[in-house]
């Protein structure tokens, strides 16, 4: 059986990842595509408590080392319960994040060694890797104004979006140098405009990078 693709959404807070990965989803689905759709830290029960645990910043006074390792347990669990499976049986993933958050939170922002976030990267991952990446940048003041609209007024800031806007300008910086150091692997998409050209630029990228090369639908 043919292995299926494996996309990831990439990108700092209020960058619309979750909803460009169900749009992204529902369009592959439209096309008779088995596909998964799925989140990091997440996708499984047991990911699921682990993302409670580190968004709810209680790992925070451990250090960037312990949140790192703390994001690779859950990833073990979801690759190898979730992502493996679906890939081997010849489904598409969309996944809403994945280890280059790692690279890019715990790694440039929260200054950890890049040998460690390698050798993590490497036991965890191994030939695991995304076929696709669209990361989705934005400024990061944009950005975070969004999620603040999202949260709305009951919800506070999670572990991340409570950092200071320097961390979030980081984080932007080291976005973008992973995927001028990977151009096979991903694509930079503008996530400034409205929801619907963002979705048409991903859905372009994805069409041409993994042979779905269908007729674009009519405006």
């Amino acid at each position: 059986m043919t292995r299926g693709r494996f996309i990831t959404l990439e990108g700092g807070e209020g960058a619309g990842k979750s909803a460009q990965a169900r749009r992204l989803a529902a369009r592959l689905r439209e096309l008779g595509l088995e596909t998964v759709a799925t989140r990091e830290p997440g996708g499984t029960p047991r990911a699921e408590a682990l993302r409670a645990l580190i968004l709810s910043g209680r790992l925070r006074e451990q250090g960037p080392a312990a949140e790192a390792i703390a994001f690779s347990a859950a990833r073990i669990d979801h690759i190898d319960a979730l992502i493996r499976p679906a890939l081997k049986r010849g489904a598409w993933v969309v996944c809403d994040r994945f280890a280059d958050s790692t690279r890019a939170y715990q790694g440039a922002a929260g200054r950890l060694a890049p040998l460690l976030v390698d050798r993590l990267e490497q036991v965890v991952v191994g030939a695991d890797r995304p076929d696709l990446t669209l990361l989705l940048d934005l400024p990061p003041e944009q950005g975070l104004a969004r999620a603040a609209v999202r949260r709305g007024g009951g919800e506070g800031a999670d572990r991340f979006e409570s950092e200071g806007v320097e961390f979030h300008h980081t984080l932007r910086g080291a976005y973008l140098a992973i995927a001028r150091s990977a151009p096979e692997r991903c694509v930079v998409i503008d996530a400034s405009p409205d929801e619907d050209r963002v979705g048409e630029a991903i859905w372009a990228a994805v069409r041409s990078r993994l042979g779905l090369y269908l007729p674009a639908p009519a405006s």
